[in-house]
């Protein structure tokens, strides 16, 4: 009998990846999407619960299944208000890690972001490291934190200044050799398949993969 998973943010760029190779991945026979608003064009193995995420409990009887793949994540131009921000950033994973040691989901995945730190001065970077250690606090039995550098793909909307990065950081992808490979430029279809990867490995208590690794894990 195949698995099932849980998608929480299936419609980003990422989660978007992931749920198209979920759907052609015959190991899973169930998918769940738990977001605000319904996708359409999705086969009958996709069942999808729609509401507020940021009252993620609410769907507590629904959240069951054997992995959860949660792709959330915003930016400080879509969600200006800094108390929004963690509500969405931390408040939604650690939620949902929550809700797994609750229900008896044994795999967590969540995307982080490389210089994720509870103590950086930064407040993107001190949210993703606050959000890291209190999923890790679950003690679930396979949990694994994707820590990904800048993340390339098309977006739906236009955001200008990681547009130019990327333009920027793009010609000097030849010079990230040895220690700075982990800083290139990773596309989110590698995160989806790392991802689809990372999930049916054996069970190793907590893993935190660096971006470089990401790249090496979606090429096995």
């Amino acid at each position: 009998m195949g698995k099932t998973a849980i998608v929480l943010g299936a419609s980003g760029l990422t989660g978007s990846y992931l749920l198209k190779k979920l759907i052609k991945d015959e190991s899973f026979d169930s998918i769940k999407l738990f977001s605000r608003n319904t996708l359409k064009g999705l086969p009958e193995k996709v069942k999808q619960y729609t509401g507020d995420l940021l009252k993620l409990d609410a769907f507590a009887a629904d959240f069951t299944g054997d992995v959860v793949f949660c792709c959330i994540g915003t930016t400080a131009k879509k969600t200006p208000n800094k108390d929004l921000y963690k509500a969405i950033d931390y408040g939604i994973p650690v939620a949902a890690a929550h809700l797994c040691k609750r229900n008896n989901i044994p795999t967590f995945l969540v995307i982080s972001a490389m210089g994720a730190d509870k103590d950086s001065r930064v407040f993107y970077n001190s949210v993703k490291g606050e959000m890291e250690a209190a999923v890790i606090q679950q003690k679930l039995k396979h949990t694994i934190v994707f820590r990904p550098s800048l993340i390339d793909g098309p977006r739906h909307e236009k955001r200008f200044l990681e547009s130019v990065g990327l333009i920027v950081l793009k010609g000097l992808q030849p010079l990230f050799i040895g220690g700075l490979k982990k800083y290139k430029i990773i596309h989110a279809e590698r995160i989806a398949q790392a991802l689809l990867e990372a999930s049916k490995g054996p069970s190793k208590g907590v893993e935190i993969i660096e971006s470089h690794n990401i790249k090496e894990l979606a090429n096995k």
